[in-house]
């Protein structure tokens, strides 16, 4: 008979190695915050899919299986898989949610097979990571522009959200991340003869970047400068908090135009996936970065200076994920060459 052994405490034990660095990447560095946060997510959805379907969740060493038992191992992953990415779907998860839980969970069995040495065969490997085309969005030069320069809008704005404001207009113009924002303090900006310059190295992808800033973000770090160098420039929130009052931001300002996104499961667009709602719903920090850069691409930035500012490598494939461009500019764009054929000397 074969012996089995429960999951669950060793994907705990996973969390912990990789939380204490007994785990640690390919090159030798340890494992962001934001992944181990990653993982004890998955945990959490394993614990509950667990205790729900009253699931027996276990290994067994696949090197002492006979070819019965390797048919009935297979088909108990395959079983375990569409019923784990099921009680996702059932939650209301689309693809992009269900497939990082489903890349963890291989991470996690590859984890067991080479740093804990437990044979734990090829059926992970049928775990299929699905993902979904979902529309980046950023708002346009010409709501940025409102945000920064209409003094009555921001007059009308109570206190807290003018802090959010001028966070997110910070972030829209330095395409710094959330994370890093709120690390800032006044050691990070310098004066050079006129020009003031902002320094940091990011949390993420430990580039230094520097970046000369303009006029209306200069106001803003002064506007919110600490007496002690030590001190943060802004005040901290919570990244829920901050998405939240972003959106009362983006209804104030009538970003309410009509967006539909179309979300998918399994591969499908879910029922009411393009079920129209207004823009600044979907207002979040994550806009801040992806304005930056698809901003200064678009009034004309060549791309590898771009990167540079971002921290992006020349090489880097995320960089990708960030751009997005107008459909303003991309008719601007259209126009040009349809002007061109639309001649005939």
């Amino acid at each position: 008979m074969k012996q089995t052994t429960p999951l669950l405490p060793l994907f705990h034990k996973f969390i912990k190695d990789t939380e204490t660095g007994k785990r640690l990447k390919k090159n030798g560095t340890r494992i962001k915050a934001d992944s181990i946060q990653n993982y004890k997510s998955v945990c959490l959805n394993l614990e509950r899919f667990i205790a729900k379907e009253q699931y027996d969740w276990r290994i067994c060493d696949a090197s002492k299986l006979n070819k019965r038992e390797l048919g009935s191992e297979k088909n108990y992953w395959k079983k375990f898989y569409n019923s784990f990415t099921a009680f996702l779907y059932g939650k209301g998860c689309h693809d992009n949610y269900v497939g990082t839980n489903v890349k963890i969970l291989r991470t996690f069995f590859n984890y067991l097979k080479f740093e804990k040495d437990i044979s734990t065969g090829e059926f992970y490997k049928q775990f299929h990571v699905l993902k979904e085309d979902v529309e980046v969005l950023v708002i346009s030069p010409d709501q940025l522009k409102f945000l920064i320069h209409d003094a009555g809008f921001n007059h009308a704005l109570p206190e807290n959200l003018r802090h959010i404001k001028d966070v997110f207009v910070f972030g829209c113009t330095t395409g710094l991340r959330f994370s890093d924002i709120y690390l800032l303090a006044n050691k990070n900006f310098e004066k050079n003869g006129a020009d003031w310059y902002l320094k940091v190295r990011s949390k993420k992808t430990k580039t230094y970047t520097a970046v000369k800033l303009p006029g209306y973000a200069v106001e803003i770090f002064k506007k919110h400068k600490s007496k002690s160098n030590r001190a943060l420039l802004f005040k901290p929130i919570s990244l829920n908090n901050f998405n939240k009052n972003l959106k009362s931001i983006g209804e104030l300002a009538n970003f309410d135009a009509p967006l539909e996104q179309v979300r998918e499961k399994r591969g499908k667009a879910a029922k009411n996936a393009g079920k129209p709602m207004p823009f600044y719903q979907k207002m979040s920090s994550h806009m801040m970065r992806r304005t930056a850069i698809t901003t200064l691409l678009i009034l004309g930035m060549p791309e590898h200076l771009v990167r540079k500012i971002s921290g992006h490598s020349q090489t880097s494939n995320s960089f990708a994920r960030y751009v997005h461009y107008a459909q303003s500019y991309m008719d601007q764009e259209i126009d040009k060459v349809h002007s061109v054929l639309n001649s005939y000397e």
